[in-house]
């Protein structure tokens, strides 16, 4: 069997199926899988050639139907989706503002948060993380929390300036000029 002097007429042929360079080297690699694990059903006396094409354009048209069936699959699930849970404008809406908040709080805080809230590390995990005492992890977890819980009573954040968030900073002696 000489299968290696028929890969130039099986990637032609798999070319002209597929129309891709890369499709069509995945073609010829699948049929000839296939081919080796169905060696028992060639006869002897047969044309390999034939055979190999065969199996290659069966392994094509195989291909497709599952790529279509998928398609269906996906279009029917999109459909039930949208069909059961419309976008609703208002909560996306509410959801970036949230999301802006949370980027509105100051570097710290939000490091703090985010480690906690989000990853899910403990408060001893996110402090060795950050590199600082646990208590003041806690600290900045209660302001960024209450900054947080304040936007959603309806309050500007704290520090807010023309939508962007500037630190609280107090002055510790000297004057305030």
């Amino acid at each position: 069997m000489d299968v290696i002097g028929l890969l130039g007429p099986l990637r032609r042929y798999a070319r002209s199926l597929t129309r891709d360079e890369s499709q069509a080297e995945d073609l010829v690699q699948d049929a000839l899988v296939r081919a080796y694990e169905r060696r028992g059903t060639f006869r002897p006396d047969g044309n390999l050639r034939g055979w190999l094409l065969s199996i290659l354009h069966n392994t094509f048209i195989d291909d497709r139907r599952r790529h279509a069936a998928e398609a269906r699959r996906t279009q029917h699930l999109a459909e039930q989706i949208e069909a059961s849970a419309p976008a609703d404008q208002e909560a996306r809406v509410r959801l970036q503002q949230v999301q802006q908040a949370f980027l509105g709080l100051p570097d710290e805080q939000r490091a703090a948060l985010h480690l906690v809230a989000i990853e899910g590390l403990s408060y001893q995990e996110a402090a060795a993380t950050l590199d600082i005492p646990i208590g003041t992890l806690m600290s900045r977890l209660g302001r960024a929390r209450a900054a947080l819980r304040a936007f959603e009573a309806g309050h500007e954040l704290p520090g807010a300036v023309s939508g962007k968030f500037r630190p609280n900073l107090r002055i510790v002696g000297g004057s305030r000029e």
